[in-house]
């Protein structure tokens, strides 16, 4: 048995989590895949940066409009009802506290919930944050969607980021294709592992100390 999935997979994992009648912003990369996931019988509304409050999931090829686009540039489909907006009112909704979840690619997360997704400090690297901050401290809940380990296989969970930080304290779930995290005031705790894996392999991989989500509940006294 495998001890990953693919990223497909995980897009639809990370779907499921998601609650009916969230305003949702599905971030750059990956975890613009989750928009094939929802559920056709529940309203969940997706909102992109560069102005659009109603997107749907990717176009048929034969379907594409190239003026309709996500903050990546991607081509989407707008579901009936959908809005268009300035760039500043569509930050006011993402400073103001009205989306209920994003989703965010991350180089590192931190025990403590820190996020760094934007820059790995290198020299000559260009400073774009861009909207990630403003997702990251004004939505509800954040989700990260990434790989658990790097292409040369350091962990991306950490004790403490070592890279320019998106924002401090922010994330509320992490969704790796090796298993889903959840930030705890006690540091990590697994939600659900994939395939072979284990709390004690995953520890063993990222270096952290980690326990079961339902154990990390009882030790905090709060639901994770």
């Amino acid at each position: 048995m495998s001890t990953r999935i693919d990223r497909n997979e995980l897009a639809e994992r990370v779907a499921a989590d998601i609650p009916e009648g969230s305003y949702v912003n599905l971030g750059i990369g990956a975890p613009t895949l989750v928009a094939n996931y929802l559920p056709d019988d529940q309203e969940i509304i997706l909102h992109t940066e560069n102005g659009l409050l109603g997107m749907g999931p990717a176009p048929d090829a034969d379907r594409i409009d190239p003026d309709l686009i996500n903050a990546g540039k991607q081509p989407v489909t707008a579901l009936p009802g959908a809005a268009y907006f300035h760039h500043a009112d569509s930050f006011a909704m993402m400073r103001g506290g009205h989306l209920d979840v994003c989703v965010l690619g991350a180089f590192q997360v931190s025990e403590t919930g820190d996020l760094a997704n934007w820059s790995t400090g290198a020299p000559g690297a260009i400073p774009a944050v861009g909207g990630a901050m403003d997702l990251a401290i004004g939505a509800k809940s954040v989700y990260v969607m990434t790989d658990l380990l790097t292409k040369t296989g350091e962990p991306k969970l950490v004790a403490a980021c070592t890279y320019p930080l998106t924002g401090v304290a922010c994330v509320t779930r992490v969704y790796t294709d090796h298993a889903v995290f959840d930030v705890t005031p006690d540091g990590f705790a697994v939600r659900e592992a994939f395939g072979e894996n284990t709390v004690e392999s995953l520890s063993e991989l990222t270096g952290l100390t980690l326990r079961e989500a339902d154990a990390a509940a009882a030790t905090s006294g709060s639901e994770t």
